[in-house]
């Protein structure tokens, strides 16, 4: 894209079985899914930096996500996410590794995904049962697409194609979160900042 920063983290990058290091992890998933509670534990794991989307585009715009959504709708909240992950992917490129927890919405989001394709690191989908989702979402935070059940399957249904366009699937249903990211550092041969390994 023509005037844009470059994104690519090639070199820094690495799939299984590969010799370059990984510089960042991107967890994408439905409401519920547990990719903050898991980004925090893989964070911890690897002793690498963890970041939230929703939270990183809260401290910038000075408002929660709830008024972005009420106050501007959801197309200028979709316009910020993206706004926001470009920057977080520029900083990825002069800092230390990351886990960075995408919010429900942003990988159905082509130029989202774009912008993550084009860093080549690995984006997982975090996966449980539609009615195990609802209820992790009861017990949760205020979530603005989140109405009834009816309107919660349809928009996981709606959102699933792109989630499966992920790197890998991890079902966290009966797992702990502990176990969610050691699936996930086996999978991507991913070791801890001060290991002094390259993988």
């Amino acid at each position: 894209m023509s005037g844009e920063p470059d994104l690519s983290l090639q070199g820094k990058t690495s799939g299984p079985g590969g010799s370059r290091r990984v510089a960042a992890v991107f967890l994408v998933g439905f409401m519920g899914s547990g990719k903050t509670s898991v980004g925090r534990a893989l964070a911890r794991m690897l002793q690498w930096r963890f970041q939230d989307l929703d939270d990183y585009l809260q401290q910038r715009e000075g408002r929660t996500i709830e008024e972005i959504f009420r106050d501007s709708g959801e197309a200028e909240f979709r316009r910020l996410e993206c706004v926001a992950l470009r920057e977080l992917v520029v900083q990825l490129d002069a800092s230390s590794n990351a886990v960075i927890a995408l919010g429900g919405g942003a990988f159905a989001q082509p130029e989202v995904a774009a912008i993550l394709k084009s860093t080549n690191c690995p984006v997982v989908f975090l996966d449980a049962p539609i009615e195990e989702l609802w209820r992790r979402c009861e017990e949760a935070v205020i979530r603005p697409l989140k109405r009834d059940a009816q309107q919660f399957r349809q928009l996981y249904e709606t959102r699933r194609p792109h989630y499966r366009q992920a790197s890998a699937r991890v079902d966290t249903e009966g797992k702990t979160v502990e176990s969610i990211a050691a699936e996930i550092a086996a999978t991507f041969e991913l070791t801890p900042a001060n290991s002094g390994k390259e993988k």
